[in-house]
C-alpha cells in the first residue's frame, strides 16, 4: 500500500507535499480550505502552480482532499442544504484545480428524518453536483462512518445504495475508515475476520469501487457506533490487523492515509509502527 497521512496546508497548500515529504511518504491528504467554514477565497493560480511542482519534485504518488465538516448532503433545513451543495461544488471544482483525483466526504446525518429519506438525499445531492460539475474529473469517494448520531455510512449497504441510486461509477467510490468501521460493528482483530469483512464489502459494494483507505486505531469497542480516532496498536483494534491490509496484494496501489491524533511527530512513530508491520 502507499502510506499517506493528513498533512498541514498551513502557509498554502503548496506546503502540503512538503510535509509529506518530511515524513518519507509519497500520499497525502488535505483540506483545501478551512474545514469549518462555509466559503473559502479562491486558490491563486500561482499556489496551485507551487502545489503542483511541489508534488512532482517530492515524489508524490497520490493525493487525496477531505471536504468541510459543516458540510451535510442530507440536510432537512432546507437553508442548509442550498448551503451545504454549494460547499460541496466548490470542493469538488478546488480538487479538481490541484489535480487531485479524490475528494473523500462523510455521507451525512439524516437528523432524524429517516435512514431511507437521508439515503436517498445524498444521493440526489451528488447526483445533482456532479452533473453541474459534469467536466470534472475528481472521483467522490463516501467513507464509512461509525454511525454516531445519526449519521448515514455505516453499513456497506447504506453505501451501495447511495452509489446504485448515484449511479455515476465513473465519479464515484468508496474510502474506508478502520476506526469506523470497527466502531460501526465490524470487528476484524483476526484474520479470519478480516478475510469476512472485505469479502462483505466485496459482496455488497464491489472491492472495484474501494480507491482509498483512512488508518486510525479506535479508543472504542467494535459496535460502540462513537467515532474517536487512536493512535495505531494504542486502541482497542491493536497493531496486527493493520498488517493484514497492508500485505494484502488487492491493495498494494491504494493510498493509507493517517488520521491519528496530533501532529507530525505522531505521524513519524505511527508510520514506523506500520512500515514495521509491513516487512
Amino acid at each position: 500500500m502507499i502510506l499517506g497521512a493528513h498533512v498541514s496546508t498551513a502557509g498554502g497548500v503548496s506546503n502540503a507535499p512538503l510535509n509529506a515529504h518530511k515524513l518519507g511518504i509519497a500520499a497525502f491528504q488535505i483540506f483545501t480550505k478551512n474545514q469549518n467554514r462555509w466559503t473559502a477565497k479562491p486558490l491563486d493560480p500561482v499556489e496551485i502552480d507551487r502545489f503542483l511542482a511541489n508534488c512532482e519534485r517530492c515524489g508524490i504518488r497520490i493525493t487525496v482532499a477531505h471536504d468541510a465538516y459543516l458540510i451535510n448532503l442530507c440536510a432537512v433545513d432546507r437553508s442548509k442544504l442550498a448551503l451545504s451543495r454549494k460547499a460541496f461544488l466548490d470542493e469538488m471544482v478546488r480538487a479538481d484545480q490541484l489535480q487531485i483525483p479524490f475528494l473523500v466526504m462523510h455521507p451525512g446525518s439524516h437528523l432524524k428524518a429517516g435512514e431511507e429519506v437521508g439515503i436517498k438525499l445524498i444521493a440526489e445531492s451528488l447526483r445533482m453536483l456532479i452533473d453541474q460539475h459534469s467536466g470534472g474529473r475528481v472521483r467522490v469517494l463516501l467513507e464509512t462512518t461509525a454511525g454516531q448520531g445519526t449519521n448515514l455510512g455505516y453499513r456497506f449497504e447504506q453505501l451501495a445504495e447511495m452509489l446504485r441510486l448515484i449511479d455515476c461509477p465513473e465519479r464515484t467510490g468508496v474510502c474506508i475508515d478502520t476506526c469506523h468501521i470497527f466502531a460501526a460493528g465490524y470487528d476484524f482483530r483476526t484474520y479470519p475476520q478480516y478475510e469476512e469483512i472485505i469479502a462483505d464489502f466485496d459482496r455488497v459494494i464491489g472491492l472495484d469501487r474501494l480507491f482509498c483507505f483512512h488508518f486510525n486505531d479506535s479508543k472504542r469497542e467494535p459496535g460502540s457506533r462513537i467515532d474517536r480516532h487512536q493512535h495505531i496498536g494504542e486502541g482497542l483494534i491493536g497493531r496486527e490487523p493493520f498488517g493484514y491490509f497492508l500485505k494484502d496484494r488487492r491493495f498494494e496501489d491504494l493510498p493509507a492515509i493517517l488520521e491519528t491524533p496530533g501532529e507530525m511527530d505522531n505521524f513519524v512513530n505511527n508510520l514506523a509502527v506500520l512500515r514495521a508491520l509491513e516487512e
